[in-house]
């Protein structure tokens, strides 16, 4: 199981709460997900008061909340320091979008947020690309954990840059790494954890689903599975055929 600052996670499953029908549907989902952790975005919370705020401690599930919406440094910080007030934990996703269209974070601006950010003390999530400096420079700020897109957020499209990925999974073996964003089927989670990714961050491919209770089922086997075919130690991948069928016992004519 994942450990993000020092905090052991029941589940490599980091399911969003945005988007679904109704709060029936939500917490159906998330019951059928055993995720582990629910991202919660400050103005998510005030749009649905208390009620949806009971409805998250219901669930007994650890809460990330998030910077959601914020496109400049001092935007991030004062909605960071809100979120901490409301829901009293140190822990903070950091978003600060950078393109409109690809919601692309920006670099420079993430990377300033995440130093005055961990300077006043919060443990930083960061929404990133999988770009190694940007990663590098974050880890520099004080970043202890790294969540870079697998693609833009809400496209359903997996993993655009697989050689990215691995590369930045080789390039940190032991930072905590959570392929955020982009995730549409179970077979795109699944990828992620195959390459040795320790979480997935998902929410559009979950509410959006026509049932979005069996999608989340269907989300935490496929990274289950694909969390056990990464310890398993996979065969690589081969340019030739190999018999499997040994030549011991073959009848010779």
């Amino acid at each position: 199981m994942p450990v993000f600052y020092g905090t052991k996670v029941n589940s490599p499953l980091m399911l969003g709460t945005a988007g679904y029908p109704s709060p029936k549907i939500l917490a159906d989902a998330f019951r059928a997900s055993k995720a582990g952790i629910a991202t919660v975005s400050l103005r998510r919370e005030a749009g649905g008061g208390q009620d949806f705020w009971n409805l998250i401690r219901d669930l007994g599930i650890r809460v990330l909340p998030n910077t959601a919406g914020c496109h400049s440094v001092r935007e991030v910080v004062t909605t960071a320091h809100m979120a901490r007030e409301v829901f009293d934990t140190p822990w903070i996703k950091l978003e600060v979008i950078g393109h409109a269209d690809s919601l692309q974070p920006d670099p420079f601006a993430l990377v300033e947020a995440a130093q005055i950010l961990t300077a006043e003390g919060f443990q930083v999530f960061p929404y990133c690309t999988e770009d190694l400096i940007l990663c590098e420079r974050l880890v520099e700020a004080g970043c202890e954990v790294l969540m870079p897109w697998g693609a833009p957020i809400g496209s359903g499209r997996g993993l655009n840059n697989p050689y990215g990925l691995r590369a930045l999974r080789a390039h940190f073996p032991d930072v905590p790494l959570v392929v955020d964003a982009g995730i549409g089927l179970p077979s795109h989670a699944a990828a992620a954890m195959e390459m040795g990714y320790d979480a997935i961050l998902l929410n559009t491919a979950v509410a959006k689903s026509g049932d979005p209770a069996a999608m989340a089922r269907a989300m935490s086997l496929a990274i289950e599975a694909g969390r056990a075919a990464h310890l398993a130690d996979p065969m690589e991948a081969r340019d030739m055929a190999a018999p499997s069928t040994p030549l011991i016992g073959r009848a010779f004519l």
